[in-house]
Parts: C-alpha cells; sequence; structure tokens
C-alpha cells in the first residue's frame, strides 16, 4: 500500500471526476475548442471582466509587480489591505476587518482561532466543507443540526451547556441556493449566550443591496455575530475576509495561523477588490442580477428547481449517472452546467446546479430555459 500509485485507487474507482480545463470569454467559456454559454461560475455581476476592475489589477502591476513577498507579519502588509479593511467594515456595520487569503483559509483558521477541545460548536448539516473542515481542526465538540432547523438547533443548544459555545452557518447555501434565517440564528444567540458565525460568501454583493443577509437582517455589527465574506464570487477576484468587534479582529490577527503563515494577497488583487466594492455600492449590477434571477424563476416555473431566489438555482436529477447525462445535453446544446454529485452533496440529490450573472441577458436565459425544459 506504500506504493503512490495505488494510495488513492479505491477513491478513483468509487467516483473519478476530472478538470475541464477552459478559457473564459465574458460569460463564454471555451472547453475542449467549443464556446459554451457559462451557468456554473460565481462571477455573480460579472466583475471578473469589468474594465474598471482589471485596469485597476493592471496599474497596480505596474506600479507594485505581482506577488506580496511574504506574510503580513512580515513584509507582504500592504497598505491598501488596510484601507480596504476600513472600507468593508465601514459598509457591513461593524468595527473592524481582516482580510484573509481565500475562503478555505478563512473559515479553517477563523475556527481554529476560536475553539479548542472544550468549545461546543452547532453546525448547520449543509455547511461548506471550509466550515466543517474548520471545525474538525479545532478539535471542538461538533453537534450538527438538520439543514435550517432553528427548532433542532434550539433543542441542541438546551441539552449542551458551555461557556464557550457557537452556532456556525452559511448564509446563502452554495449547493441548494436558500438561505440562513439570520434574524432567528441571533435570536437563539442571545438566548443561549453564545456566539454566531456566518459565511455569507454567496449572499455578499448579490443579496438585498449587496451586504448579503445579514444586511437585509439588519444585524451588521451585531456583537455576538462573526462575518465571513469573499472576493471570489460577486467580486469577480480572489481572497476573503472577516469581519467583528475590533476585539475580535486583533485576536485573529495574533492568532489566525492561516493568516500568519500564508502569503498575503498581491496588492493588484486587493486594488482591483477595492474597484470592485465600488461598483458593488453603486447598485446597478446587484438591481441587473436580481432582474435575471426573477425572469430565470418565472420561465423555469414548470422544472423541478429547488426553492431559491438567489443567483443559485439548482435542478434535482437524483441518480448519479441521470446529472451527468443531463450535464452531457446542455454541453451538447450550448451550455455550461456542470452535474453536482456526491459527496458534495447527499447521496440521492445529484443535480444540476445553475449560477446566474449579471451579465447574463434574458435571451441566453430563455435558451437555458427550453434545453432544461426538453432534458426533463
Amino acid at each position: 500500500m506504500s506504493d503512490s500509485r495505488n494510495w488513492f485507487a479505491p477513491v478513483a474507482a468509487a467516483r473519478k471526476r476530472s478538470f475541464a480545463a477552459s478559457r473564459r470569454h465574458g460569460i463564454m467559456l471555451e472547453v475542449d475548442g467549443r464556446q459554451l454559454i457559462n451557468f456554473a461560475a460565481n462571477d455573480y455581476l460579472g466583475l471578473c471582466e469589468h474594465a474598471e476592475v482589471k485596469q485597476a489589477a493592471v496599474d497596480c502591476i505596474r506600479r507594485r509587480g505581482v506577488g506580496s513577498g511574504a506574510s503580513r507579519l512580515v513584509s507582504g502588509d500592504d497598505p491598501g489591505m488596510h484601507a480596504l479593511e476600513r472600507q468593508l467594515a465601514d459598509w457591513k456595520g461593524y468595527e473592524s476587518c481582516l482580510i484573509v487569503g481565500s475562503g478555505m483559509l478563512a473559515n479553517m483558521g477563523l475556527l481554529q482561532a476560536l475553539a479548542d477541545r472544550h468549545t461546543h460548536i452547532f453546525a448547520d448539516r449543509l455547511n461548506h466543507a471550509s466550515l466543517l473542515d474548520g471545525v474538525r481542526l479545532s478539535g471542538a465538540v461538533q453537534h450538527r443540526f438538520a439543514h435550517r432547523d432553528d427548532a433542532g438547533l434550539q433543542e441542541l443548544l438546551e441539552r449542551h451547556a458551555s461557556d464557550r459555545r457557537i452556532i456556525v452557518s452559511d448564509g446563502v447555501f452554495s449547493m441548494d441556493g436558500d438561505c440562513a434565517d439570520v434574524s432567528r440564528l441571533i435570536t437563539l444567540a442571545e438566548a443561549h449566550d453564545t456566539l454566531l458565525l456566518i459565511d455569507d460568501a454567496h449572499g455578499i454583493g448579490t443579496a438585498g443591496d449587496g451586504r448579503g443577509l445579514v444586511g437585509l437582517a439588519g444585524m451588521g455589527g451585531h456583537p455576538r455575530l462573526i462575518e465571513v465574506g469573499t472576493f471570489g464570487k460577486a467580486f469577480g477576484g480572489y481572497g476573503a475576509f472577516i469581519l467583528g468587534s475590533g476585539e475580535l479582529i486583533e485576536g485573529l490577527r495574533q492568532r489566525q495561523r492561516s493568516m500568519m503563515y500564508s502569503t498575503a494577497l498581491p496588492a493588484a488583487v486587493i486594488a482591483a477588490a477595492t474597484a470592485a466594492l465600488k461598483l458593488i455600492q453603486s447598485g446597478e449590477l446587484i438591481h441587473r442580477l436580481q432582474k435575471n434571477i426573477t425572469h430565470f424563476r418565472r420561465q423555469a416555473e414548470a422544472l423541478p428547481l429547488l426553492d431559491s431566489h438567489t443567483a443559485i438555482q439548482a435542478m434535482l436529477i437524483g441518480e448519479d449517472q441521470a446529472a451527468l447525462a443531463a450535464a452531457s445535453c446542455l454541453r451538447d446544446a450550448g451550455f455550461f452546467v456542470p452535474a453536482i454529485r456526491p459527496p458534495t452533496v447527499p447521496e440521492g440529490t445529484a443535480r444540476l446546479r445553475i449560477t446566474l450573472s449579471a451579465a447574463h441577458d434574458e435571451d441566453q436565459i430563455d435558451r437555458l430555459c427550453a434545453a432544461l425544459t426538453e432534458i426533463r
């Protein structure tokens, strides 16, 4: 078994996956020499290709070069990071903000810094893998409740008392497109003396006026709340940020290993995110995205979609092979919509995961809905 050629043989045999080498051209994706309309990206506002965002990065590279060269604690702490952290905190209504390398690094490092074996964590069963892995690495005692089951969560909180407890949930859930009830979770956190961690990676920049589910609930800056966002989705770039009280963020600067021991984000990435924030705050692109979501739901009302009013629209198929066949039919029709299979989603719930963008037009959406109807 020490032969590396056989190390992953059982995994590969069970469910082999492959990378789809591709090039983006706006909303189009070139795969194996074919141009497909991309309904699979998290670039919800089309900012990855926006002229102002690209120009901000290019100008910064000309002045500053490509890489940061070191971790933030050594010499990679660009002044632009501090300026963007202040802008994000003010926009979202928090005392402070910390920028880190990615959403995965943010959640794993955050939970390791917050929790230990004396901490009890109460987590939604459909939380993102970064949250699940962060809980495991922290060594905390984990209690998982059924998806969006606030009554079940309350029962667990009543049963498991502890001085250190954290409720952990996605905001917009990445595979279903449904949303946590942030107000209800805050109420439970107050009633049971716990912290609440919300990862709203898919909500910030898309929900409400762009401030995400927490903004819609009017809960930004709540003393029990810690919020995680990302630059890799609506911002069209890369990286992530954590929002919370001044004391909490200062503690993370001293303890979060995934930030302390990682090379800092390049200044050009920060410049692009700063430009993207201004465009998000203008509201025009968010309005266009929400209009597209409404149009898609109207055109696809006869399809077996999960209940979602976000940019993530999942069409439940069931069996793995059927989902793969549906994705292949869509590719033949000129659309890129991959099949999502276990273990990313529970067994028997393979699906097509459609993501909408402000960059789509109504004709593209209509043609996709026609193809989905034919597949069904």
